[in-house]
């Protein structure tokens, strides 16, 4: 096998396994997120949450195959590793792009629905001032 193909083969296992981890990571902690968001609805803090998780392995994902092609030459081991840094770095910065990205939509979402729910008054009105 030469370097190229082996550089190949450990950035996909590593970019995969990576995004893998970094997925059911987010999607385990962030479900509690979720449901503050959605004001304790479980049901769709779920399914936010899991459609949240496959936009972010396509994306991720999209990007690892994009991101494949080298143009490196790769003739010994330290060509193979620096070469692999290089690519695998970019996905985990990538990785915390995309990640950042969904904790700040997420944080102006529940900040929004818990401004309209100050907004509200305590209990509706019962009646009306006359002004002298």
């Amino acid at each position: 096998m030469n370097g190229l193909v082996l550089t190949y083969v450990l950035y996909l296992v590593l970019s995969i396994a990576l995004t893998i981890w970094v997925g059911r990571t987010l999607s385990r902690n962030g479900k509690i997120f979720l449901v503050d968001v959605f004001h304790g609805n479980e049901e769709l803090a779920r399914t936010v949450n899991h459609l949240l998780v496959v936009g972010f392995y396509l994306v991720n994902f999209g990007f690892v195959a994009t991101y494949l092609r080298s143009s490196d030459y790769i003739a010994e081991a330290q060509d193979v590793f620096e070469t692999l840094s290089a690519k695998v770095g970019t996905v985990l910065v990538v990785l915390g792009v995309l990640h950042l990205g969904n904790v700040f939509v997420l944080s102006r979402m529940r900040r929004r629905s818990l401004h309209r729910a100050q907004d509200l008054p305590p209990v509706g009105p019962d009646g009306y001032t006359k002004i002298a």
